[in-house]
């Protein structure tokens, strides 16, 4: 058999892994498109049907990086729809190739996931199929009544300040320690949101902004898909109320918070006579019912009787929002 030179076979070989290299798909740290989120982000989502006897099943799968996954099966279907985090079955998974292989903590539940399909076996050995699904809030795109003041509509940022921090990227206004100009006491809010794809970040990390009513009192954004729900995470009144169930959609998933907010009373002397109220929903879902609150949240701008902005917060511009309007309630 013929051999190569060594510097020759040395340079063939090079060159062979170079290309290989090249084919192969790479870590994504960070994404905020679809299309360039990596081979882990189309296995990362939300997944539901049914057992081979006919209960309800969803799953969480969260991407972790380098094509692990942190699963958790929700008897009874995903959040908001019967699903409960309490009654979880936790599983880890492993991506390899375009399978990716799930075995529960315990060793007892088992599944693969190919092309957007999960099927597995439950502890007693029922059968399941999943099907991977993208929900969408029903207050999604929502319009904003003839009464509204509207801050953000794709157009410009003319209503946020300071100006050199009001950016748009593919019409969508980032999350950049920006107020509206507009101030508010009693009021309504829409906006949507969307978080960027960071597999290898975690905890506060893993794309946080925040929305501050009054610049006050701040509405946790993170990427909290498959957590808990606590009060630094997605939806919580930061510091204070964690939700009453974590709705937090997977990342680059538009969401959506609707808010109902009595602002705090003061008396001639300035002094507090009630606290401010606020109810929440979040991508539909009621996690906030009349709450009050206990004081202004960390980061937030002290309490009195005048009305504030909006503020979102920053965090290296990981989150866009869109379509936020405000209907401002009559005072009593």
């Amino acid at each position: 058999m013929r051999t190569l030179p060594v510097a020759v076979g040395i340079l063939f070989l090079t060159g062979w892994l170079t290309l290989l290299s090249q084919d192969q798909p790479r870590p994504v740290k960070v994404a905020t498109d679809p299309a360039h989120a990596g081979p882990d982000f189309p296995v990362q989502g939300e997944y539901i049907g049914e057992t081979a006897n006919q209960q309800r099943l969803g799953a969480e799968v969260v991407a972790l990086g380098d094509g692990k996954f942190l699963v958790n099966f929700l008897p009874g279907g995903l959040r908001g729809q019967g699903g409960e985090y309490a009654k979880r079955i936790e599983a880890q998974g492993q991506r390899d190739g375009f399978i990716t292989r799930i075995r529960s903590k315990d060793g007892k539940w088992s599944a693969t996931i190919e092309n957007g399909r999960m099927l597995g076996t439950t502890a007693d050995g029922t059968t399941f199929e999943l099907k991977r699904i993208i929900r969408e809030s029903k207050t999604l795109g929502q319009k904003p009544p003839p009464n509204a003041v509207v801050l953000f509509d794709g157009s410009n940022a003319d209503n946020w300040e300071p100006q050199s921090h009001a950016k748009l990227v593919d019409g969508a206004l980032l999350g950049n320690d920006i107020a509206s100009k507009q101030k508010f006491r009693d009021h309504k809010l829409h906006l949507e949101f969307r978080l960027s794809f960071m597999p290898y970040a975690r905890g506060q990390a893993r794309s946080n902004s925040g929305v501050y009513i009054q610049h006050r009192y701040e509405i946790q954004v993170l990427d909290s898909f498959g957590l808990r729900g606590a009060n630094n995470e997605c939806g919580g009144i930061y510091g204070q109320f964690a939700p009453l169930v974590n709705m937090c959609y997977p990342p680059l998933q538009w969401q959506t918070y609707d808010v109902e907010f009595r602002a705090a009373r003061f008396d001639s002397n300035g002094k507090k006579i009630s606290n401010a109220i606020i109810s929440v929903w979040h991508n539909g879902v009621l996690i906030h019912d009349k709450v009050e609150l206990k004081g202004p949240t960390g980061g937030g701008q002290p309490e009195n009787d005048s009305p504030g902005p909006l503020f979102l917060q920053s965090h290296g511009g990981q989150v866009r929002y869109r379509n936020i309007w405000v209907v401002e309630m009559s005072s009593n």
